[in-house]
């Protein structure tokens, strides 16, 4: 695992640039550093030696001739299938490394390559000969990529920050984002916060020559259902083809952990790689914040050892300006912060650790996707229900009426991920500056157009694959672990997992049962299954269990004078004036502590803006 940094060189002093842009990364590969420069070209590296530790693997890499140079973040662990043939070939190895098949088989196989790969990645490859820069990024957006063009200068690299350092880089908020955000809770569009910064989006590539930029999709999931096998059947393929992606996932020279929640996730990933060492954290002792003495127990179940940490509320506040930092754009996950910890705690033991992000968006494991056509009330006529549902509208908003309003709309209207903070209409109101963001369905209709013949469960499942995972679940999985120069491998998010997965049929992704005269859906309910068969007897309640997934007492907190008058004057700082109606944000937070709503997410979502602004606009992107 690595950083990656580069720029076409326009410059004189490309050498002094390159070098302040990877000291900005240096967390992402504390290990080794290495550059390349040319009268077109500055790349820069930084190391985080986890396959062939010895120097051979330091980047750069070159093919035999020096016309290719690579530099690259992330893992493939089919590579040794793939330099065989290309050995075959005739290509000639200077590495163990993974890095060097890439470069290899880009040349051997051009962009076709990039479906033969299995991992997470990140790379560059700049062609001398053709005066071309290639680059890709992994089928799910685990590993990240980042762009701009400014001042006749094209720059690009696994984290934002970097490019601060750049002499031709101008830093301007991008307002849209904001508003954006306000809904989602993340920067949902190829656009960041920073004006003329884009993202790649995941499974695509770029090819750039003569000053311009091609930018293509090479891959896609697949939801293709094959009512053939049984359910016995379909537990013990997602049972083998999940152990194998597992094995893959532990390649590596050094030792590998885990995290552990009490969920069924990672749980799973724990026993199935069968580490010797699992983490977790918690909050307090509350049972619903704390999943620390049953993670200890699990892990005593399965002969492993646990580190565990309990945050108080005193580091979380803390260390917020720091987490923001590092996130590059604001991000409102409270957990974001317990994953920082679980990393920290993990990097003091370990290089490597498995996680078990990725297994609710593929195998259907969120709750809400229980919700669609699950009650009586949905088999109304859709007209009925439309019309019902606009007058209910129109009354004041409380559980029974929020029912009406949401079943009244076709799933396009309502659901646009896991996270749903303000409406339009909402963040208009909270909003003093005028933007031209796009209504939430505009950003949402493209993915919803390519499975438009689809399920609803599996409209909302595609719809979180691209949008949610990459741009919640992914971003700070991979944020939080190189900002304590980390290596976190995810081993549900494997192109042949995705591929079993795919043709799972909906009724064994979520299913009900008759309970007491009321039906219980069960989420991921062949993979439960599936756990369920490959962890000990003694644990396997976990299967069943509801998932915490790093529960964070905000709601609580913001309720405590200490905290609630921390983020007041935060709203009423000179930025949250600039950007916010003050005395609307300052009510959200009123009505929260005094019982009248629950307006915790939507408070921590403005209040994590306005944190990220103040470390990178107010203290020139220093926290």
């Amino acid at each position: 695992m690595c950083g990656i940094v580069g720029f076409t060189n326009t410059t004189d002093n490309a050498d002094e640039i390159l070098g302040r842009m990877m000291d900005r990364i240096r967390h992402r590969g504390p290990d080794a550093e290495g550059k390349y420069i040319d009268g077109e070209t500055a790349l820069g590296h930084r190391r985080l030696s986890i396959i062939d530790v010895s120097a051979q693997g330091n980047q750069p890499i070159f093919n035999e001739d020096k016309s290719l140079v690579l530099i690259f973040n992330g893992e493939i662990y089919n590579f040794m299938e793939i330099r065989e043939k290309l050995v075959a070939a005739g290509h000639k190895f200077m590495t163990n490394t993974d890095s060097e098949v890439l470069i290899h088989g880009y040349e051997e196989y051009g962009t076709s390559l990039l479906n033969m790969l299995r991992g997470m990645f990140s790379f560059i490859i700049w062609d001398k000969n053709r005066h071309e820069l290639f680059g890709a990024r992994d089928f799910f957006g685990i590993k990240p990529m980042y762009y701009a063009e400014m001042d006749k200068t094209f720059m690009f690299g696994s984290e934002i920050k970097s490019f601060l350092e750049h002499p031709a880089f101008r830093k301007e908020l991008n307002t849209s984002a904001l508003e954006n955000y306000l809904t989602f809770q993340y920067s949902p569009t190829n656009e960041t916060f920073f004006k003329n910064v884009y993202k790649l989006p995941p499974a695509h590539y770029f090819i750039r020559r003569k000053g311009k930029t091609e930018i293509h999709r090479y891959w896609d999931v697949n939801f293709e259902a094959d009512e053939k096998p049984g359910l016995d059947e379909w537990v013990n393929m997602i049972s083998d083809t999940f152990k194998d992606s597992v094995k893959a996932h532990k390649i590596a020279d050094v030792e590998v952990g885990s995290f552990l929640s009490s969920g069924v996730d990672s749980s799973y990933a724990a026993a199935a790689a069968d580490v010797d060492k699992t983490f977790t954290v918690g909050f307090g002792t509350d049972e619903k914040y704390n999943e620390t003495s049953w993670a200890k127990a699990f892990s005593k179940a399965i002969g492993k050892e646990n580190t565990s940490k309990v945050i108080s509320a005193e580091e979380y506040w803390s260390i917020l300006p720091k987490i923001q930092y590092h996130m590059d754009e604001p991000l409102a996950d409270p957990s974001a912060v317990a994953l920082y910890f679980v990393c920290n705690i993990a990097s003091e033991k370990v290089k490597v650790v498995l996680s078990g992000e990725g297994a609710d968006e593929i195998f259907g494991g969120y709750n809400v996707y229980s919700e669609p056509d699950s009650t009586l009330y949905d088999k109304l006529p859709r007209g009925v229900r439309r019309g019902i549902g606009g007058l209910a509208e129109k009354l004041p908003a409380k559980k029974g009426i929020n029912f009406l309003v949401r079943k009244g709309k076709d799933i396009e209207e309502r659901f646009i991920g896991n996270a749903y903070m303000f409406s339009p209409e909402e963040r208009k109101s909270i909003l003093r500056i005028k933007t031209n963001a796009p209504d939430p369905t505009a950003i949402t209709k493209p993915f919803y157009d390519n499975v438009s013949d689809k399920d609803t469960v599996t409209k909302m499942q595609y719809l979180d694959l691209h949008l949610w995972m990459a741009g919640d679940i992914l971003l700070k999985a991979d944020k939080m672990s190189m900002a304590n120069s980390l290596e976190l491998r995810v081993p549900f998010l494997d192109k042949e997992v995705m591929a079993l997965a795919g043709k799972i049929p909906t009724k064994y992704r979520v299913t009900h049962t008759e309970k007491t005269n009321e039906t219980a859906y069960i989420t991921k309910y062949a993979m439960r299954l599936a756990a369920k068969k490959d962890t000990p007897q003694s644990t396997a309640a976990t299967a069943v269990k509801k998932k915490l997934g790093f529960p964070v007492p905000i709601r609580v907190w913001l309720k405590e004078d200490k905290y609630y008058n921390l983020v007041k004057n935060t709203f009423e700082s000179e930025s949250g004036r600039k950007f916010f109606n003050t005395g609307e944000i300052v009510k959200l937070l009123d009505d929260h502590r005094s019982g009248k709503c629950d307006n915790s997410r939507k408070i921590w979502t403005v209040f994590m803006f306005l944190v990220w602004y103040k470390v990178y606009f107010e203290n020139n992107g220093r926290y």
